[in-house]
């Protein structure tokens, strides 16, 4: 995806409201103008990190999302094991084809590329947050760094190193 620091409307999965709450940065969500959970999304948190969705300033709204029964996407569920969150998201983007999926599912990126939808994950919106002014270099940098120990996103080793030396390489302006 082409980066932009303003997005229609976000779909957030469970693993971006996890992870981003737990290295202390879910507020950085208030930066998209509605920020659309599935119920069955909200399920899954609720049952990992209830408190990511009470987040003070973190405004979540929760829409229910039939899951659609399209051919192309019942394929992709099939082909990547999606559980019912990557569906119900998958789902509800088919109504809101200009918004930004925030997932930190492989497969659901995936899936979602297959469709022609665009994609986002945690370190995404950690990363736009130097560009926008929310977070500085430095303080995005102890996130990176403080990662492994703070939260429970899986992400290879040599990938986050390659993401925090193009961190440190970013211009102070």
């Amino acid at each position: 995806m082409a980066a932009t620091d303003s997005w229609p409307l976000v779909i957030c999965d469970a693993g971006p409201l996890i992870h981003l709450d737990e290295i202390g940065c879910l507020d950085l969500l208030t930066d998209f103008p509605a920020v659309l959970v599935p119920e069955q999304v909200r399920s899954e948190v609720a049952r990992h990190r209830p408190a990511a969705l009470t987040h003070p300033g973190a405004e979540l709204r929760f829409v229910p999302a039939a899951i659609s029964s399209e051919p192309q996407l019942r394929a992709l569920v099939k082909a990547f094991s999606l559980a019912s969150g990557e569906q119900g998201a998958l789902s509800l983007l088919k109504h809101y084809p200009d918004a930004v999926l925030l997932t930190d599912d492989a497969a659901a990126r995936l899936a979602a590329k297959a469709l022609g939808f665009r994609t986002h994950g945690s370190l995404g919106v950690l990363l736009r947050s130097i560009r926008v002014g929310r977070r500085t270099k430095a303080s995005v940098l102890e996130v990176l760094h403080e990662l492994p120990l703070r939260s429970t996103l899986h992400i290879k080793a040599s990938l986050l190193q390659e993401i925090i030396q193009q961190v440190e390489n970013l211009s102070d302006s």
